[in-house]
């Protein structure tokens, strides 16, 4: 099996295919590599594709105490397989706890980074509610640990987020969580607990979002409530973003939607290495 190493010493499962630019996939909380297979077999007709496992996520390997799932570990991971790969610079393809990973990539890295696509971004932001979230993460994992995966996806799968997944795609859903019961229930705890838990709300790094040039691409599901706002958020502070609202459509965008979510990236990554994605023109803002 092909790994890269992390900075402490995790091993980090991941598959790539094609040649050309490269494009790196980073998946959710309730994902793997393996979700992000429709977009491995469209995208690499043109691009190299990587997609890989975070650390906690078999086949990866799962470190035993969660002070080692910050968000600076998970950022940091994804330069580390890029850097195994001799990758200098990628478009970085996140959903959810991925696009986190991929903002932070444009804060601290910049210069790894020809792009950011920031799908499902910012749930568990809102600083009215943030010690409310980070007591459910810490409930979470507790369940994690106390009833195991496969119970935990069979209580989650109905989640709202969720059922736009469940209406249009039963078998894709049903799929889904199959998968997701599969998950280490302690890597899926550690990472309920540190990074989940412990990630500072995106509303707290405003000036240093202001400052980020990366050309940036925010997808929302429009009935996903807990990104629409954060995405809206992005939109108006990050100098080079687009933003685009997926109807009827909820977290899962790259599965729910893949047709859709496929179209919207390759126009998105194309323009951007045409030079077609610039800063905002100041004349356009009211």
């Amino acid at each position: 099996m092909p790994y890269a190493v992390a900075k402490d010493n995790v091993r980090l499962y991941f598959e790539e295919a094609g040649t050309g630019t490269p494009i790196i996939f980073l998946h959710e909380f309730a994902a793997d590599h393996t979700n992000w297979e429709p977009q491995m077999r469209y995208f690499s007709r043109g691009h190299r594709c990587i997609a890989y496992s975070a650390r906690g996520y078999t086949p990866s390997d799962v470190p035993p105490t969660s002070d080692v799932y910050t968000y600076k570990h998970f950022y940091t991971d994804a330069l580390a397989v890029l850097d195994h790969l001799a990758i200098a610079k990628a478009h970085f393809v996140g959903l959810s706890m991925g696009a986190y990973s991929s903002l932070q990539i444009g804060l601290n890295a910049p210069e790894r980074a020809l792009s950011m696509t920031l799908a499902g971004v910012g749930s568990g932001s809102a600083i009215e509610n943030l010690d409310a979230f980070r007591a459910q993460c810490r409930a979470n994992a507790e369940q994690y640990e106390a009833i195991g995966s496969v119970a935990v996806a069979k209580a989650t799968r109905e989640a709202p987020s969720r059922i736009p997944f469940l209406l249009k795609d039963p078998r894709g859903h049903a799929d889904f969580y199959a998968a997701l019961a599969r998950h280490d229930a302690k890597g899926s705890a550690n990472t309920m607990r540190s990074f989940q838990g412990g990630r500072p709300s995106i509303y707290t790094l405003t000036d240093a979002i202001r400052t980020v040039p990366t050309p940036a691409l925010i997808i929302c599901g429009d009935e996903d409530d807990n990104c629409i706002e954060p995405s809206l958020f992005l939109k108006k502070h990050l100098p080079a973003a687009g933003l685009t609202f997926f109807p009827k459509s909820g977290h899962v965008l790259n599965l729910e939607d893949p047709a859709l979510f496929n179209e919207m990236v390759e126009r998105f990554i194309a323009l951007v290495e045409a030079g077609r994605w610039p800063v905002r023109d100041p004349r356009s803002m009211g």
